[in-house]
């Protein structure tokens, strides 16, 4: 007969939300390997085009018209036919090359891969974890990740990594570091303190669309501003806290170990020559920041749009991953040098080299998620799907808050078969900015209500650019892990910042308050 002292204690009954993000990730992850997963829709896609044809399956496209002038009807386009099979042959290797996130994961990584080699990151990244707070460490985290949306595709590329350095260097999981990140990243990307290259964008959709009721009307691309300045800080406290509450409290303990971050993982404090190591590379970066100052303060500085001055579409914008690249690169090497991690170029060499070794998955998933991507383009499917989908909300006659809370699920769902913001936005817009200034609401609030829509569901789809490069991601850490494991991973974070969001979008307009500027 076993005591009472020697028998196990039950585990703790699983709340309803772990058990059904368990089940969620455990059907994901019966599905096969994300790039056979890809290659799969691919493959649909192909033989979904053929049956769409047969079917008739159209849409009349609500933002242009046939060269008649009569409304121009969106027709599916079939990759098994003659044409097809050129357009698939012609285009395989140029699908794979121009997938978009490609280059800029390759050649930030390039750079990146010397700051870490040399040590840099692992010291940088040691001496945060000893001096900042640690139970703002999420929160600060999240923070960054929505301001890093500002510079494109940076966030990506470069905070979503470091993230799951930091929270393994304090003895946390590393994968709540990457699923915080990639929240504030992704899932809070319309919201900033600043205003970013997707302003100018959909502002300048949503005055074409409202200029088909108002030929006069004009959009400026701060109309959303004021919105998504506090939007922030709604992002970050949510998110923070489905992390810290819901997400890392599934995750447990880590107890794996990831080559990779050799240097973050040890909190010995810091070496003489690792704190020269810093002073150097703080002394290049302070360099460099001044040379961007020189380059952008200036009304005709040489960082800004030659023909306007604006900074928004200027090669400063357009150069990030550029900026990241000789950043990283340059201040790597000054700590390396210092600090003697770095002798040789050979060194340097090696440090790149090791950076492009940990993505032979990612580039194999990437090859297939670009041709599920082309594929689905060039049949007008997502086209035709986003239109329908539109079609019905209008139909239901809803009206006010409702409508417009309405219209950002219809955002968030379109969001999980088209990943382009603009081409969404380009889609929707001519349908809903004129419908609901004929109901007395201005372009300005369809917009931020897209917006809101569009962001929350980001961090689930798999249509998303950087999916591929997530997932891959987290495979570094957990190996058996797939689609499941990341959707379920995220599922709370969309959930939450769509609750929290849409209230506050209520809240604003029951309040009547002003959207932006002008």
């Amino acid at each position: 007969m076993v005591s009472p002292e020697t028998m196990t204690p039950d585990p703790a009954p699983r709340s309803a939300m772990t058990r059904f993000l368990s089940l969620v990730e455990r059907l994901g992850n019966l599905l096969p390997h994300p790039a056979t997963l890809f290659l799969i829709l691919a493959l649909l896609v192909v033989v979904g085009s053929e049956v769409a044809t047969w079917f008739g399956a159209t849409a009349i496209h609500p933002g242009k018209t046939a060269p008649d002038g009569g409304p121009l009807e969106i027709e599916p386009v079939s990759l098994l036919s003659r044409p097809g099979l050129h357009l698939i042959l012609s285009n395989l290797v140029s699908n794979f090359t121009g997938f978009a996130p490609l280059g800029t994961v390759l050649v930030a990584l390039l750079g990146i891969g010397i700051a870490e080699h040399s040590g840099l990151i692992g010291t940088a990244l040691r001496l945060l974890v000893l001096k900042a707070p640690a139970r703002l460490l999420t929160a600060v985290v999240v923070f960054a990740g929505v301001l890093s949306n500002t510079a494109s595709e940076v966030g990506y590329v470069l905070l979503v990594p470091m993230a799951a350095l930091i929270f393994r260097a304090a003895g946390r999981h590393p994968l709540a570091g990457v699923a915080a990140a990639f929240a504030g990243v992704s899932g809070g990307y319309s919201a900033n303190l600043l205003l970013g290259t997707i302003d100018p964008l959909l502002a300048g959709l949503t005055q074409e669309a409202a200029q088909l009721v108002d030929p006069a009307a004009t959009v400026n691309p701060a109309c959303n501003y004021f919105f998504m300045f506090v939007s922030t800080f709604f992002v970050t406290i949510v998110v923070a806290w489905v992390s810290e509450r819901l997400v890392e409290p599934r995750l447990g303990t880590y107890e794996g170990d990831h080559a990779g971050d050799e240097h973050a993982t040890s909190l010995a404090p810091l070496t003489a020559a690792e704190r020269r190591g810093l002073w150097a590379a703080a002394a290049v970066a302070a360099l460099f920041v001044g040379w961007l100052l020189w380059g952008t303060l200036p009304a005709d500085g040489f960082l800004r749009d030659p023909q306007t001055g604006s900074l928004l579409r200027s090669p400063l914008m357009r150069g990030i991953v550029a900026l990241i690249f000789f950043a990283a690169a340059a201040m790597g090497l000054a700590y390396g040098i210092v600090a003697g991690t770095i002798r040789s170029d050979g060194a340097a060499m090696k440090g790149m080299a090791k950076a492009m070794e940990t993505l032979g998955g990612y580039l194999v998933l990437v090859f297939f998620a670009a041709q599920f991507v082309k594929f689905f383009e060039w049949t007008n499917l997502g086209l035709i799907f986003a239109v329908k989908g539109a079609e019905a909300l209008r139909a239901t006659g809803l009206g006010g808050i409702p409508l417009l809370i309405a219209f950002t699920l219809v955002a968030a769902l379109v969001n999980l078969i088209m990943g382009s913001a603009s081409a969404k936005w380009a889609l929707l817009a001519p349908i809903f900015v004129p419908m609901l200034m004929l109901l007395g609401y201005p372009p300005e609030l369809t917009q931020a209500a897209y917006r809101v829509g569009d962001s929350v569901t980001n961090v689930i789809s798999p249509m998303m650019s950087y999916f591929a490069f997530i997932i891959a991601l987290v495979q570094r850490y957990d190996p058996k892990a797939g689609i499941g494991t990341l959707v379920a991973l995220m599922l709370p974070f969309s959930v939450a910042l769509w609750l929290v969001w849409a209230v506050l979008l209520g809240v604003w307009m029951w309040l009547d308050l002003p959207l932006g500027l002008g």
